[in-house]
C-alpha cells in the first residue's frame, strides 16, 4: 500500500511497502560497510520500488562512480517523490543531492552529512561517506569530531570501532588508534577496516613481523573485498616487509600475486588495484631495489598511459606522473601535468590555494623519475613535509614515501647537513626502520662524520631484527 512506512537497519523510518526494497538497502549498508564488491547491489531496491526516494538517491549515489550515465534517472525519480519521503531519506537525500551535484561543494556536502548525523546518529554509512569526504578534504580532525559526536549511540555496533581508530591515527594519537581498533575487532574479527587500522598502528610502531603476522592471518576473509580494500591490505604487509628488511622477494611475491593478480578477476577495479600496486614500486624504487622488479614498473607505466586512469584521484595522479616520468613516457607525463595545471585553473580560487601542494609535488615526482634531482628539490622546497600534501587524498603512511623521496633528494644533491638534521628527526619517531638509518649513515659518511660507523651498525642490527 503507498504510503507504508518499514526501517531500515538503523532503524529509521523509509516510506516504502516492499519489503524486498528494505533488504537490498540493508545489504548495500553492509555492502558499504564492509567494502564488500558487491555494492551494486542497491540497483536491487529500486526495481522493487520504484517509487521510494532512499532507494533512487542510494542508487544515483553509486552509479555517480560506477556507470555515470545512468545515475540523473534514479536522482530524478528520488527528486519527484521527495514529497513523500519521510525526513530521515530527506535528509540523505539533501546530503547525497550536493555530494553528486556537477558543481558539488565538499564543505556543504559534510556540512550536511553533520547535520543528518545529529538528527540520525545511528546511520553508519552516512558517517562512513562524511569520513571519505574528510578524508580528500584533508581534515582528520573533522573526521574525529563527526565519529566521536555519534559514538555514543553506536557503542557495541560492527564497523563503529574501526572509523574511530583511522581517525584516531590520522590525528597522531596512536595509542587510542589500537585500542578503537582492537575494540572493533572484538565486536566483529573480519571488520577489514578495523584491521587496516591495527596494521597501521603496528606498522607505525615498527611492530612490523606482529603486524605481518596478524594482517595474514586476516587475509582468509578478504576474498569479498572489493579491489581497493584487498589490494590496500596487501599493500600494507608488503610495505612492512619492506620496512623490516624482509628478503625482496617477499614483496614481490605480495605484489604478484596479491596486487597485480587482482587484475585478472572479472570485477575488479582496476585504477584501486594501480594505485596500489605503483604505490608500492615507487617504495622500491626509491630504495634502489626496483631492478629485481623486472619489467613490472614498465608493464605498470604502460597501463598507465591510459587516460582513462588520470583525474580520477590526485593521489593516483601524482604516482602516475613518476611512473612516467621513471620509465621514459616523458610526453605522457607531460600530458598528465599539463591536465592537473588546466584543472586547478578551473577551480575556485580558495580550492587552488588548496590543491598548490599536491601540483608542486606532482611536478616534483616528474622531475624525481627523469632523474633531475636538483629540480625536483627545488619544486619540494627546503621545508617539505609530505603530511602538508594531504590534500592529494592519501593517508600519513601513503605520505611517507614522499618525505623519503625528500630525504634521498638532499642526500643526492649533496645537502648532506640538512638531510642528516631532518631523517634524526624522523628516526625520533620511528626508530625501528632499518632504511632510515642506512640514509642516515649516508649522510654522515658523506660529511666524513664518526658517527657513519654507529648509526651503520644500528641499522645492521634492525635488518636482522624482525624477518631474519
Amino acid at each position: 500500500m503507498e504510503g507504508e512506512v518499514k526501517r531500515d537497519r538503523w532503524g529509521y523510518e523509509v516510506n516504502t511497502s516492499s519489503d524486498a526494497c528494505i533488504s537490498a538497502i540493508n545489504s548495500y549498508y553492509l555492502q558499504v560497510m564492509g567494502y564488500g564488491r558487491e555494492r551494486s547491489v542497491i540497483l536491487e531496491a529500486p526495481a522493487h520500488d520504484p517509487n521510494c526516494v532512499l532507494a533512487n538517491i542510494l542508487a544515483a549515489n553509486f552509479l555517480c562512480s560506477s556507470n555515470p550515465s545512468l545515475a540523473p534517472s534514479y536522482l530524478h525519480a528520488a527528486n519527484t517523490r521527495l514529497q513523500q519521503a519521510t525526513g530521515y531519506e530527506k535528509a540523505v537525500f539533501d546530503a547525497l543531492n550536493c555530494l553528486i551535484s556537477h558543481d558539488r561543494d565538499i564543505d556543504v556536502a559534510v556540512e550536511l552529512f553533520s547535520k543528518l548525523l545529529k538528527d540520525f546518529p545511528r546511520d553508519l554509512v552516512s558517517l562512513k561517506m562524511a569520513q571519505v569526504l574528510c578524508f580528500y578534504m584533508a581534515r582528520p580532525d573533522l573526521s574525529l569530531d563527526l565519529v566521536e559526536q555519534v559514538l555514543p549511540k553506536n557503542e557495541h555496533e560492527n564497523y563503529i570501532h574501526g572509523m574511530l581508530s583511522f581517525a584516531l591515527l590520522e590525528v597522531g594519537r596512536m595509542e587510542d588508534a589500537e585500542k578503537a581498533a582492537k575494540k572493533g575487532f572484538e565486536i566483529y574479527n573480519e571488520d577489514s577496516w578495523a584491521q587496516h587500522g591495527l596494521c597501521h598502528v603496528l606498522q607505525y610502531e615498527c611492530r612490523f613481523k606482529e603486524a605481518v603476522e596478524f594482517m595474514e592471518e586476516c587475509s582468509r576473509s578478504w576474498g569479498s573485498l572489493s579491489s581497493f580494500m584487498f589490494t590496500h591490505n596487501w599493500w600494507h604487509v608488503a610495505l612492512c616487509y619492506l620496512e623490516g628488511n624482509s628478503p625482496m622477494r617477499k614483496v614481490l611475491d605480495v605484489y604478484d600475486h596479491c596486487i597485480w593478480k587482482e587484475l585478472e578477476r572479472s570485477d575488479a577495479t582496476s585504477a584501486e588495484v594501480y594505485l596500489n600496486a605503483v604505490g608500492l614500486l615507487l617504495r622500491v624504487y626509491v630504495r634502489g631495489e626496483i631492478d629485481i622488479f623486472g619489467d613490472r614498473l614498465k608493464i605498470l607505466a604502460g597501463c598507465l598511459t591510459d587516460q582513462a586512469f588520470w583525474y580520477m584521484e590526485w593521489h593516483l595522479d601524482v604516482l602516475i606522473v613518476w611512473a612516467l616520468a621513471s620509465t621514459g613516457a616523458f610526453d605522457k607525463g607531460e600530458d598528465l601535468l599539463k591536465g592537473l595545471k588546466d584543472r586547478i585553473s578551473k577551480m575556485s580560487k580558495k580550492k587552488q590555494q588548496r590543491m598548490q601542494r599536491g601540483m608542486l609535488l606532482a611536478e616534483a615526482l616528474y622531475q624525481y623519475g627523469k632523474g633531475n634531482n636538483k629540480e625536483a628539490l627545488d619544486l619540494l622546497g627546503p621545508d617539505f613535509d609530505a603530511n602538508y600534501c594531504k590534500i592529494i587524498g592519501a593517508s600519513d603512511e601513503q605520505l611517507e614515501v614522499f618525505n623519503e623521496v625528500w630525504y634521498v633528494l638532499l642526500l643526492n644533491t649533496g645537502q648532506a647537513e640538512k638531510a642528516t638534521e631532518v631523517i634524526k628527526m624522523r628516526v625520533k619517531k620511528r626508530e625501528g626502520v632499518p632504511f632510515l638509518w642506512r640514509l642516515l649513515e649516508r649522510g654522515y659518511s658523506m660529511l666524513g662524520r664518526p658517527e657513519a660507523t654507529a648509526v651503520g651498525e644500528k641499522a645492521k642490527y634492525l635488518e636482522t631484527a624482525y624477518f631474519n
